[in-house]
């Protein structure tokens, strides 16, 4: 009898946990290494936030939490999907949780039967398909392109669908590529599933607030009504307030599916840290201003790298419209060699000898489901980011 669970043989390490620890290992060992590998924004949660965490330890807010969230922050969720989104949730049809993450594990192991498919865009977020996986369903993957800014179309969609399909995941803005999906493009999408009442529909806004220029964001509940009861609209606090370490992500749905993930979180973790809710209450109902803040210097920034990567020997790099990503294509490196003579025969080969030539850290995007091309996060300094696009032009440029 094997000791570890065979559902485990099912599941990748995390490409992006992966290279950052190598760049963290090559740091240790005294390599000037610059790391663009994580999805974290590099500025400090706004102070009022801090605040209210520390007000709520003094006033004793220690005690185990509701499962589902204490009711303050459920009532401040319904609200702000109402404010924002034009979603009529009520706060009984809210769950807060350990993070995103653990929203969109809960409501898969909550509602997925073995055979259950869960259509996902590519390229996705690495850790899609591994939830799945664990719960005993089959990701379908659906290819996007570049020449469509990597956003899943509706023909492609349509064919994907059978009637196992139970699930399909909407990330907007996206990680890897930062692509978002316009209000016409979500109606495409909606107009597809409405003719498939089995299919429900997991979005995933974490990144709502970091959207540049004019580009309006739209979730599909809100786009199209008629999906409203069988959408999951799942967002939280870690990139818009700089919370990714408090641990707090929340979702809106069904009540059927609500109550599912409230016996599942009631058998694991129970409710989210008690501070970290108390201070995702004060993100929610307090000042806003630091998100212009944040999302000017993003836009600056992805400015920045896509016109350094754009002049890169070899690389093309569209513009994304949100999140804190881009997602160059390294095709025309591929079959050429490095200066020592190693061959770059994919993404993979292009990432690890760019770390090693020039101690600069991305990810290759075939962890995400599309290569060859590699997901650099531009949640870093102008400084670092020019230098860190400097030396990547200088080793494409190395490229024979």
């Amino acid at each position: 009898m094997a000791f570890i669970a065979d559902a485990l043989s099912r599941v990748k390490p995390s490409a992006t946990i992966a290279v950052t620890q190598k760049a963290r290992d090559l740091k240790a060992q005294g390599r000037e290494v610059i790391s663009l590998s994580v999805g974290e924004p590099d500025f400090d949660t706004p102070t009022h936030i801090c605040d209210a965490a520390v007000e709520a330890i003094r006033r004793g807010e220690t005690r185990y939490p509701p499962v589902l969230g204490i009711p303050q922050l459920r009532e401040a969720v319904a609200k702000k999907f109402k404010r924002e989104n034009g979603l009529d949730y009520k706060a009984s049809d809210v769950i807060v949780a350990t993070g995103g993450k653990h929203i969109l594990f809960n409501a898969f192991l909550a509602t997925i039967n073995p055979g259950d498919e869960v259509i996902v865009p590519a390229p996705y977020w690495v850790s899609y398909p591994e939830m799945v996986a664990i719960c005993g369903g089959s990701t379908v993957f659906v290819d996007t392109t570049m020449e469509h800014g990597f956003k899943l179309q509706a023909a492609d969609l349509e064919r994907a669908i059978t009637p196992r399909t139970k699930w399909l995941v909407l990330n907007s803005p996206s990680n890897p590529s930062g692509a978002a999906y316009t209000h016409d493009e979500l109606k495409q999408v909606a107009e597809v599933l409405l003719r498939h009442p089995q299919v429900h529909i997991l979005t995933d806004d974490i990144y709502e607030h970091l959207v540049y220029g004019d580009f309006k964001f739209a979730t599909i509940a809100q786009v199209e009504p008629g999906l409203f009861d069988r959408t999951l609209t799942m967002n939280g606090v870690s990139k818009a307030y700089a919370m990714t370490g408090w641990r707090i992500g929340f979702a809106a749905g069904p009540a059927a599916l609500i109550k599912a993930m409230d016996m599942l979180q009631g058998q694991q973790t129970s409710g989210a840290c008690s501070i970290a809710q108390w201070a995702a209450l004060a993100a929610l109902e307090g000042p806003q201003d630091h998100l212009a803040v944040f999302r000017k210097a993003f836009q600056e920034r992805r400015d920045l790298v896509v016109s350094m990567l754009g002049q890169a020997k070899y690389l093309q790099c569209p513009s994304p419209e949100g999140a804190f990503y881009v997602f160059p294509s390294c095709k025309e490196a591929i079959g050429r060699k490095t200066p020592e003579g190693k061959v770059i025969e994919s993404d993979v080969d292009f990432v690890t000898a760019l770390l090693e030539a020039e101690g600069v850290a991305v990810v290759q995007g075939s962890a995400f489901g599309t290569g060859p091309n590699f997901r650099v996060s531009y949640a870093a300094s102008n400084a670092t980011l020019e230098d860190a696009c400097t030396k990547i032009q200088r080793f494409c440029a190395s490229l024979t």
